[in-house]
């Protein structure tokens, strides 16, 4: 197996590693398609567009070069303390080889090239959480074996509609701890190139799904359909629970399956409303896709999910009737 430094070496069609980290930075965030006219799912201008998207926005960091800074004692604990560093990195492989495998099974060469791009993408994301993980002396339970998906389709949709549920959250959650200054700048900065990935992740994600169900035989969109909704169901029975592993010395490892839901407080060291952190998730939704083509397909279902149940909130909060004597 080659070296991520090996893959990168040999990665077709990417920026030069002598670019400003600025020009590399702008780039990943800005892109639009030179063709004139709509960008309709399941026509080859749609379909080249995809894939020359997620191939011009690449950025070319290397996790083996990124200096972690130096964190002072109480910011320190922070960090190893959040309940998310087995599931994270664990996720990350499984995503590397889930999307891999689905790219594999692609005949169409814009689709395979993008697919396995994002596949190489999650294994570097992988390796930048090991980095991390190492530099600050976080305990790891043991990972498990990763092994070829038995239903790859199944497998890349939970992995797709997993991460455009996981990074809608991650956005508000990342501005929250840099608003609040409870992580230093220094470590937002570094993980920052991540975050915006993930918005290339789900904005490929989300136009793949347009151009399968397209360009897809009509007698098979029933199943396809059925599949996608139990994803959904999937999804929910999932985040319900916490995940427990041991690591070698038999210590209790708790993987907070729902972190990106309820994990405001722990990355800003204050009750955030629901209905704020709504407000805020979807401001980062909204400003980290703005650089893209307008005409490329968003996610939808969990901003959509997010502005209802923001509305239901502020609808139903309980009005405060302030007794005698008290300010109103």
């Amino acid at each position: 197996m080659s070296t991520l430094e090996e893959i990168y070496s040999t990665l077709p069609d990417t920026p030069s590693p002598a670019a400003t980290v600025e020009e590399a930075d702008y780039r990943a965030r800005h892109w639009s398609s030179p063709v004139a006219g709509p960008l309709k799912p399941g026509t080859a201008e749609h379909k080249h567009a995809v894939a020359a998207m997620f191939r011009e926005t690449f950025n070319p960091y290397k996790p083996s070069v990124i200096a972690w800074p130096k964190l002072d004692p109480d910011t320190l604990r922070r960090v190893t303390s959040l309940p998310i560093w087995d599931i994270a990195v664990q996720t990350e492989g499984k995503a590397r080889l889930r999307m891999a495998a689905y790219a594999a099974m692609i005949d169409d060469a814009d689709m395979k090239d993008a697919l396995s791009r994002n596949a190489w993408e999650e294994n570097r994301h992988k390796e930048v959480l090991s980095k991390l993980v190492e530099a600050y002396g976080i305990p790891m339970a043991p990972e498990p074996p990763y092994k070829e998906p038995k239903d790859t389709e199944w497998a890349y949709l939970v992995t797709g509609f997993s991460e455009c549920v996981d990074s809608f959250f991650a956005f508000g959650l990342f501005a929250l701890a840099q608003r609040s200054g409870f992580f230093p700048p220094e470590l937002i900065e570094t993980f920052e190139p991540v975050m915006q990935e993930e918005c290339r992740h789900i904005l490929l994600f989300a136009n793949w799904l347009a151009w399968h169900r397209a360009t897809m035989p009509v007698w098979q969109r029933p199943w396809f359909e059925l599949r996608v909704w139990a994803v959904w169901v999937f999804l929910a029975y999932e985040r319900i629970g916490l995940a427990t592993s041991i690591d070698n010395d038999g210590n209790a490892h708790t993987q907070d399956n729902n972190f990106t839901l309820n994990g405001a407080a722990d990355v800003s060291g204050i009750d955030v409303g629901f209905a704020d952190l709504m407000d805020l998730c979807l401001e980062e939704n909204d400003r980290r896709f703005s650089g893209y083509d307008p005409r490329l397909l968003r996610p939808t279902t969990t901003p959509a999910i997010a502005r209802a149940a923001r509305f239901c909130v502020r609808l139903f909060r309980p009005v405060h009737t302030p007794t005698a004597g008290q300010p109103a």
